[in-house]
């Protein structure tokens, strides 16, 4: 047989195998789904006799979220109130407060943990389409990730609320405001990361299920008045930010994000700590 002939088995056979691999990952990942799915029937059916509606459909199981470091992150902050102010100087006001100010009275604060507000006395115009599209464009001009939640009040005084997200998944606890009056954007605050990198140490998301469990166990609990509910309208897995450093160092751990008919409540999965989510 020739060479050239003997290669061509070789690839072909290859071929075969990765195939062959190829197909039983995909039959293995069905499987797992099919797990996963009646795992989140089953429990929310253990829900609803309880007394609690549910639908599994509206049950977001989590993806590959795992504790992740943050950093502060200067170059970040002054990007963030030049995209609102335009030019302006910088001075450190002490206690990891840095202030931004314009020549027009505006003025921008950061905070070590993340937490920001901007004050633009003379307004930023609406841009064409309203208030809305106003604040997706300066989302990019800022270099922030967010999306939108929702828009509330009247034409020309709305308040448009966003949530941070890394890669597409959801930090709960880091939401912005940006606050219109009299036809222009005139606060902005909220809490944002930056710096975000792999941790050395820390968790996966754990399963749906367990969530869910740990929130009913909640409700029926009579020393925690401040978690009822007849109605789960969705379950979604994210992030959470918390500090743990005085120079802005802090984590995004893996949580869980549960609506309801009385509010919407986040899930600690390192240590199954419930609170309301305001």
């Amino acid at each position: 047989m020739s060479t050239s002939r003997v290669k061509t088995l070789v690839i072909a056979a290859l071929a075969l195998i990765n195939i062959l691999f190829l197909a039983v990952i995909i039959r293995d990942s069905y499987a797992d789904a099919r797990i996963d799915r009646l795992a989140i029937e089953n429990v929310c059916d253990v829900l609803r006799s309880c007394g609690i509606t549910i639908d599994p459909d509206n049950v977001k199981a989590g993806g590959a979220i795992r504790t992740m470091r943050t950093s502060r992150d200067d170059e970040a902050e002054a990007a963030i109130a030049g995209a609102v102010l335009g030019p302006t100087d910088m001075t450190d006001q002490g206690g990891g407060i840095y202030r931004y100010n314009n020549e027009k009275g505006g003025v921008a604060e950061f905070y070590s943990a993340g937490d920001f507000s901007i004050r633009a006395d003379d307004g930023v115009v609406i841009r064409s389409g309203g208030a809305l599209r106003s604040v997706q464009a300066l989302i990019k001009d800022m270099k922030l990730e967010a999306v939108i939640l929702d828009v509330t009040g009247s034409q020309g005084s709305e308040t448009v609320k966003a949530v941070s997200v890394y890669r597409g998944t959801s930090i709960f606890n880091c939401a912005i405001e940006f606050q219109f009056r009299d036809g222009k954007l005139r606060t902005i605050i909220g809490r944002y990361v930056t710096g975000i990198s792999p941790a050395e140490d820390g968790s996966v998301i754990s399963q749906a299920g367990t969530a869910l469990l740990g929130f009913l166990s909640a409700t029926m609990d009579n020393d925690r008045e401040d978690i009822e509910c007849t109605i789960i309208y969705k379950v979604e897995a994210g992030y959470q930010h918390s500090v743990v450093g005085s120079f802005g160092e802090g984590v995004i751990d893996p949580a869980w994000l549960i609506t309801t008919d009385t509010g919407r409540y986040i899930i600690d999965d390192t240590n199954g700590e419930i609170r309301a989510l305001l």
